[in-house]
């Protein structure tokens, strides 16, 4: 087992009272989170916050030389403390354990996580079991496809097959706007981004449907990004947020409070820079992405609340 060292991400402050454990998604360190009782309980009893992360939601959550990073991960670094001091621990611990689209709310439900850390946007049907905070981020589902192909829409994709990660939003919202516009396209569900980005690389299928944000951090992370394109209106609005337990006031409340304190004193707005306009690990890539006109007006007034 690995235990990476934190320093450089939270602060000495922070890292000298912080240990790092990292719990693969069939770890034998699980049963740390499936202990009875409520996320506070359980951090109370064994003083480990517990953080779901993705492995290729690259700058939000992901994996780089077995370490788990991101914005996400930075956000969510900082919740973890706040628990700690509201339960008054002499030191708060982390542990990582990985997560995928299709298993990140059933680990919340099972207690197998504290905080789910990744590219997760906060929806209706979501809210009914788990519960969302204040929204870091905002996105739009777009398409990447190969540069040298003629498509520049969705309507230029009609007969053509496509992909999604399976258990997101983007892959209803790619069928909802294909039907709208009376575009036929044939939907493949991917089983992580990765895996998906990888299909249009290679030819599999013609373009991946995904958050934008995440589309630019992948083909940045390909050996030739000049090859790929980004094309499309946004399909939707995606308000990411980090998702936790449902129907827990103590809990909601915490994490809400230490929402609005990074906003109002301007520490995610430094996370921010540090993950889009900055060099980010492993390879040194800078996004070059401004915080968008939408998250920029939303951090004026935080609140948890989105459309139906």
């Amino acid at each position: 087992m690995k235990f990476p060292t934190v320093g450089r991400r939270l602060g000495a402050s922070t890292a000298a009272a912080t240990f790092v454990l990292t719990f693969g998604a069939a770890s034998g360190g699980a049963g740390l989170a499936e202990s009875a009782g409520t996320t506070l309980q359980r951090i109370q009893s064994s003083g480990v916050v517990v953080i779901g992360h993705r492995e290729s939601s690259l700058p939000m959550s992901y994996v780089a030389n077995g370490t788990p990073l991101g914005y996400s991960v930075d956000v969510c670094q900082q919740i973890a403390q706040a628990l700690g001091r509201h339960l008054k621990l002499r030191e708060t611990k982390v542990a990582y354990r990985l997560v995928t689209s299709s298993s990140r709310f059933d680990a919340i439900e099972k207690g197998e996580v504290d905080l789910e850390c990744g590219s997760t946007t906060n929806t209706a049907a979501r809210r009914e079991r788990v519960a969302f905070t204040i929204a870091h981020f905002i996105a739009s589902s777009r398409i990447v496809v190969q540069s040298d192909k003629p498509y520049s829409r969705i309507e230029d994709l009609d007969g053509k097959t496509l992909a999604s990660t399976a258990g997101t939003t983007n892959i209803d919202s790619l069928a909802r706007e294909a039907a709208t516009k009376s575009v036929r396209v044939r939907i493949e569900p991917a089983k992580d981004h990765a895996e998906g980005f990888g299909w249009v690389v290679s030819g599999k299928v013609e373009g991946f449907a995904m958050d934008d944000v995440l589309l630019y951090g992948l083909r940045a992370s390909h050996s030739r990004p000049q090859d790929l394109k980004v094309i499309g209106k946004p399909m939707t609005i995606e308000p990411y947020a980090v998702a936790f337990e449902r129907n827990n006031p103590e809990l909601k409340a915490v994490v809400d409070a230490e929402l609005r304190r990074l906003i109002q004193t301007r520490e995610l707005h430094r996370l921010y820079d540090k993950w889009f306009t900055q060099p980010i690990p492993p390879h040194g890539i800078n996004l070059g992405m401004r915080m968008p006109h939408l998250l920029v007006d939303s951090l004026k007034y935080p609140s948890d609340y989105v459309p139906q």
